[in-house]
This record gives C-alpha cells, sequence and structure tokens, in this order.
C-alpha cells in the first residue's frame, strides 16, 4: 500500500478536511551503475576540493551564489535555515478558478489526495463532487520538506488530484528567449484544408495504455539477452527524414497513407474519429502479422507484452510467434 509523503489538513473557508498525501506517478526509468571498463571496479563521487583535491566532509560546504566575474555570496546552512519557511500542516485554499484558464506548462507534478484519519470522508467527497459538477479547480499553497508550494487541487472520478503548479517567473516566454518566433507565413485554403484532413485522419480516442516506453523495453530486451549470454547485433544507424519541400505534395501523401492504413477514402477518412480503433483490435491485427512469419523479435515480444504472455523475454523468436498465434487464435475463437 502506497505511505503518505505529507499529512495534515486541506482547509477552504472554515471547513477543514483531514487529508494525506500520496505520490501520483513512478520513475520506470532504467537506473545503472558506473563501472571502469573492463573490470567490476564501482565508479563513486566525491565531494573534492578544487585547489587541493582533498574530499570535504558535507558538515564543512557552504553555499554560494554566483554573481559573475569569479564572485559569489557565501551564504551558511544556518542563514538559509532561518529563511526557510515553518513547518506547515495545511494546504490552504485561496481561490477557485475554471481548469481550462490554465495552461498546462505550469502544471508540475501530480499527487493524489485522499481522506486522512476520522470525520473527514464526507467533507471530502463533498468538496471533490461539487469541484466536479461546477468544473472549479482549488488553487492553494502549503508547505512540504521545507519548500514552499503552489497547488491546483483538481477533482477525478475517485480522488482529489494535486498538481504543483510552476510560478509565473518560472515559465519562459518563447518570443522573448527563441528569436525565429514568432513565425510569419501563409498559407494556401488547399494547405490549410488538407492539414486539417490529415489531423481527422489520425484523430482517436485518448487510450494511455496504447502507448509505451518502447526505447526501456528494448533495454530491458537487451539486458535479458546479455544475462542469457545472447550475442546482440547492433541494427546500424535509422535513416533520418528529408525535409519538406513542398509542403502541399507532403499533406497528401500523409493523407493518402492513412487513407491506406484505415482502408477508407479520403472523402470519409474524417469518419475515423468518430469510431477510433481499440487497443484490442491493434493486438489483433499485430496478431496475425506474426501468423506470417514476417515479424521482427522485438515487435512480437512487445505483442507479447500487449497479451500479458508471461516468459517472454527469455522466448525465442520462433516460441514468441507460436505463443502470440496461440493466443490471438484462442481469443478470437472466444470472442466469436
Amino acid at each position: 500500500m502506497a505511505k503518505a509523503v505529507w499529512t495534515g489538513s486541506l482547509s477552504f473557508g472554515l471547513v477543514n478536511v483531514p487529508v494525506g498525501l500520496y505520490s501520483a506517478t513512478e520513475d520506470r526509468s532504467i537506473h545503472f551503475n558506473q563501472f571502469r571498463a573492463g573490470t567490476s571496479e564501482r565508479i563513486r563521487n566525491k565531494r573534492v576540493g578544487e585547489l587541493t583535491g582533498d574530499e570535504v566532509a558535507y558538515s564543512d560546504i557552504v553555499k554560494g551564489y554566483d554573481l559573475g566575474g569569479g564572485e559569489y555570496v557565501i551564504l551558511t546552512p544556518e542563514e538559509l535555515t532561518s529563511l526557510a519557511p515553518g513547518p506547515s500542516h495545511t494546504i490552504e485554499v485561496t481561490d477557485f478558478v475554471e481548469l481550462s484558464e490554465i495552461d498546462p506548462i505550469y502544471f508540475d507534478k501530480p499527487y493524489f489526495l485522499a481522506p486522512h484519519g476520522k470525520n473527514g470522508d464526507r467533507a471530502y467527497e463533498l468538496l471533490r463532487k461539487v469541484m466536479a459538477e461546477t468544473n472549479k479547480v482549488a488553487i492553494a499553497t502549503f508547505v512540504m520538506r521545507d519548500k514552499q508550494y503552489l497547488v491546483a487541487v483538481r477533482p477525478e472520478k475517485s480522488a482529489l488530484v494535486l498538481e504543483t503548479l510552476l510560478f509565473a517567473d518560472e515559465v519562459r516566454d518563447p518570443v522573448k528567449e527563441i528569436e525565429v518566433l514568432p513565425v510569419q507565413a501563409s498559407f494556401e485554403d488547399r494547405e490549410i484544408e488538407m492539414a486539417k484532413l490529415l489531423i481527422d485522419s489520425m484523430t482517436t480516442a485518448w487510450q494511455p495504455e496504447s502507448y509505451r516506453d518502447t526505447y526501456r523495453e528494448r533495454v530491458e530486451e537487451l539486458i535479458d539477452q546479455k544475462c542469457q549470454g545472447t550475442v546482440v547485433v547492433s541494427e546500424g544507424p535509422r535513416a533520418e527524414p528529408a525535409p519538406v519541400v513542398d509542403l502541399l505534395a507532403a499533406l497528401q501523401a500523409s493523407v493518402s497513407a492513412a487513407r491506406g492504413r484505415s482502408g477508407v477514402p479520403v472523402s470519409a477518412v474524417a469518419q475515423r474519429s468518430q469510431k477510433p480503433a481499440g487497443r484490442t483490435d491493434r493486438v489483433r491485427r499485430r496478431a496475425r502479422a506474426a501468423e506470417t512469419g514476417g515479424t521482427s523479435r522485438a515487435e512480437l515480444a512487445r505483442q507479447a507484452a500487449d497479451l500479458g504472455i508471461a516468459g517472454r523475454s527469455k522466448m525465442s523468436r520462433e516460441e514468441l510467434e507460436h505463443a502470440v498465434a496461440d493466443l490471438s487464435g484462442r481469443r478470437r475463437r472466444k470472442a466469436s
């Protein structure tokens, strides 16, 4: 079970709701240790003095603010501690706003808020329900681990979600920061229509489980192969896409390709957004491709992951092909 990273109360008006704060995401990145090449010697990072090369104890380190030109303002841990916000046990709501008014660029990290302790369930659920019905988001501040946060609390189906927000001065103005913006360009009506048609042809329902970190999967497969002593062969560099010379021709070709994938004429391709292909349909198409014997092992491994086939990382290509085709066939027969 998840453990609360902070406990306190959510306060709006004279109402206080006891809540706990829980991490809503997890880091699934693959992390590595460093070794000297060709040996089993681990690489360690140490704090050393720039002039002497001697290792410095953490208790002897102070912080310096760079003024430029080699000059620094030195601040001690005690000086910084005296300025730090005191411990807080309240998420204090100051405003309610429309969710659509908050630019997504301000959202930083999500957490779940849940009732904590006794007598908070009804007030918690009342706040979640009313916020959902009015499409409102609560703006609040609180302190966690000696850092002050600006947050937005928004309702979901079964919980309140707290999103830490960036402050206004932390978000850059792209026009001030990037010389080539804003872009000045004019377009023919035909280009606008083809671009809209292309977007329509690629529109589908949002299904987050349909998207995977394929790089992480390939790294995991590489680790499995090396654990089994398999010789790993590189696929070589990938071809870079050619620059677009004729925008209208590229749009027309893209729409034609989308039409070929969907099997419908261009005039009807916009209707695809009304009938999005489900994840099950994609799995079945991949399984049928596997039955032809022309699918790579990496793709078969991804299909096996979609189908939930156990032990797939240790299977040969032929075993993966057989397992994918067999399970897909049984599911199609059962569905019919």
